[in-house]
Formats: C-alpha cells, structure tokens, sequence
C-alpha cells in the first residue's frame, strides 16, 4: 500500500487567482518534486516560480496546509492546476527546510548585534594578576555590575564598526583601503579584527549604529564587596582572549530567528539611502551565499526575510556626439550629460535585523554585488 503522501504545497495554485499565479511559474516546472535533505525554500521556490519571493502569497492561499512554512525531507510538492490535492501530512522526522542554511549565517546570528550607543554598558576594568590578556577559565573584574549576583550570565563584546548612510557622490567609489574598524573606546583602529574585510570610505551622512562583536561569555563569581568598584566574573573557555575596555551585556536565550521565510518589502525601501554598505570577508564586492550589510532595518519597514533586488547605479556619461570626442568630462556644458539606467546584479535576503541596519545573504545575481549598490524591490525593472 503506498505511503500517505506528504504534500505541502497543492491547491496554492487553484484559487480564484490561478491563471494570475500561474503566469509566475517557471518553465519546464515538474508535476512534482520530492524534497531533499539540503534543499533550501529559496531554491525550491525557484524551481517553480519565476520569483522566489512570491511563495509565501502562494502557498498560503492553500485552506488545507496548516502551516505552508513548515516543509520537510520527503516531503511531495505537488503541481495540481484543476483538482485539489488532499493533505495527509506524514510523521517529521528531521528539521524542517529553511530558506537558507543556518551555518552560512551563524556567526551573523549569534556573535554581532548593532546598537546606538555602548559606552554606558559595563565593562572590563581589569583582569586577573593584571594580565594584559584573559583566556578562558580565568578572571575578569568589571565596573559597572553594581548589583551583580553569582551565576549571572554576560556576554563579552567588543565594538567592531562604525555604520553610517553612504554620500551619493562617493557611494560607489573603490576606497582601496581596510575597514573602519574601532577600539574599545569606539575609535578607529585599523588593525582590529573584524567580519566585515572592507567598508565604504567616511563621507557619509546619519549615523545608524555601532555593531558590537562576541568576545566570550562569563559568570559572576563574585559581586561588588567591600571598598572594591567592581565586580568578579569568570570567563568561559569558548571565546577569543578578553581585554580591558571590552563590554558586557547580559545572555539572552534567543536573540534571532531561525526559520527565515523570503517576501518583498512591506514598503519601497529609499532610494537615496538604501545601500549596502559593507561585504563580510571580501574586498568590495561579493557573490551568492555572501553576507552583506544594508543601511535598512525595522525602522524602515524591514524584517527577517525581506527580500531585496540590488542595482548599480546608472553612470552620467558626456554626450560625446553633441560635445564633442576630445571633450573633458569636468568641462562639460549643462545639458550634455546623459544619464545611463541602473543594472541589476542580485537579490539578496534579510536574516538579521536591528533598527537602522540589517544583514542580508547573496541569494543569486549576474554579477557581484558591489558597495554602494542601491536596494530596490525585487520585481524592480530599473
């Protein structure tokens, strides 16, 4: 007798608006397709749909699926244009498919966080024997615990950036050097360590924020006593080495999310400030499944799973035919200049998202997405 079939996604096209929804499908899509162990949403999605953003509004236009986020290894996705499909969902015996691989993101998730300001946090006065460095199992003192109590639990951060709005005249020049990257004081420091390879030279306008980077984690061994000023912590053997200066803010059990679930923006992002404004690991540019910064976040609408269409900005090109071919660009007349449109170069997903800024994931493109780049909505044309 053949197993129940575990079909996640069937009458989302048999709706009222099915001849609208089936001028998004793909060409050449199958009737059916068997998820696999390493399958993501986003390439699923694309299997079958001309924009991978479209298949929430899709699929939870299906009345029999309880919950169209949730798919898993085994699972059948069904096709079906003129009959409703049944649900019969089977046993789930392994993780359900995400949008994207955790392990690409999770340093992102788990060891940064942005925030306006961090020289209130307490911080690390001192170390134990007042070493200049403290590894792991070994003791800090911090000022700023007043009323610490043994077995808190803090994490131990460092300020990495400094991000900012970009300067339109500037947003799209190579800078050539390292990342702005900061001290403990919040100072520039272009030897500090740091996610992000390079950042857009300064020039820019608003401030949005200050990321903070895991150090460690400690436990309060011993709070504020007598004529001391700080209090006693011990620092877990899971971290790089602590230092004075570096930050604490308490442990939170869950800070991020973990299923991510790709859709258009709630509202056009923008323009002029939309941008990406930093690569993790590369130069200036990056390519699918890398990690990029936007000058976006909840305070502009965005979430996790936002999806993004990123544009190189058109250049503004003398008219050499009316000015002539021998021309100086800089001595051009007004009304010479030709303005060239924008070029797509990716889509990228939101995974992480703090007030002003966001981090995002390469999820496809033609060509690198490069500093500077403009965010636009994913079904943008220009």
């Amino acid at each position: 007798m053949l197993k129940p079939l575990r079909t996640v996604m069937t009458a989302a096209l048999l709706t009222i608006a099915t001849y609208g929804v089936a001028a998004e499908l793909a060409g050449g899509h199958p009737d059916t397709y068997v998820v696999k162990k390493g399958d993501t949403l986003w390439d699923i999605a694309g299997r079958f749909l001309k924009k991978p953003w479209l298949w929430p509004e899709i699929w939870q236009a299906n009345p029999q699926v309880k919950n169209p986020h949730l798919i898993f290894p085994g699972d059948v996705l069904s096709l079906a244009y003129l009959d409703r499909v049944a649900v019969q969902e089977g046993p789930r015996q392994e993780a359900p498919i995400n949008a994207i691989p955790l392990s690409e993101v999770e340093a992102f998730l788990k060891d940064l966080r942005v925030v306006d300001e961090f020289e209130s946090l307490p911080y690390v006065v001192g170390l134990e024997e007042d070493r200049l460095r403290s590894a792991g199992n070994q003791t800090v003192y911090v000022k700023g615990l007043d009323n610490a109590q043994p077995g808190q639990r803090y994490l131990v951060v460092r300020p990495s950036q400094r991000f900012q709005t970009l300067d339109p005249d500037r947003c799209c020049e190579p800078s050539g050097r390292r990342a702005e990257t900061l001290d403990f004081r919040g100072k520039r420091s272009w030897g500090t360590e740091s996610l992000w390879a390079y950042q857009l030279p300064p020039g820019g306008g608003e401030f949005l924020g200050y990321e903070l980077a895991k150090v460690s984690t400690a436990t309060v061994t011993r709070g504020i006593v007598g004529d001391a000023e700080a209090a006693t912590l011990l620092v877990d053997n899971n971290g790089k080495e602590v230092r004075a200066g570096d930050r604490l803010i308490p442990v939170e059990a869950q800070s991020y999310d973990l299923q991510f679930f790709p859709h258009a923006p709630a509202q056009e992002p923008a323009v002029e400030k939309a941008r990406v404004i930093a690569v993790a690991d590369m130069l200036t540019s990056g390519g699918t499944r890398d990690v990029v910064a936007l000058s976006v976040g909840a305070a502009d609408g965005v979430d996790n799973g936002t999806v993004f269409s990123v544009w190189r900005q058109g250049s503004v090109e003398v008219d050499r035919v009316r000015a002539g071919i021998d021309r100086s660009p800089d001595a051009h007349a007004r009304g010479e200049k030709v303005k060239m449109p924008d070029e797509f170069a990716s889509h990228v997903m939101v995974f992480r998202t703090f007030d002003k800024v966001s981090y995002a994931l390469v999820m496809d493109g033609i060509r690198p997405t490069h500093l500077g780049y403009r965010l636009k909505h994913p079904d943008a044309t220009n």
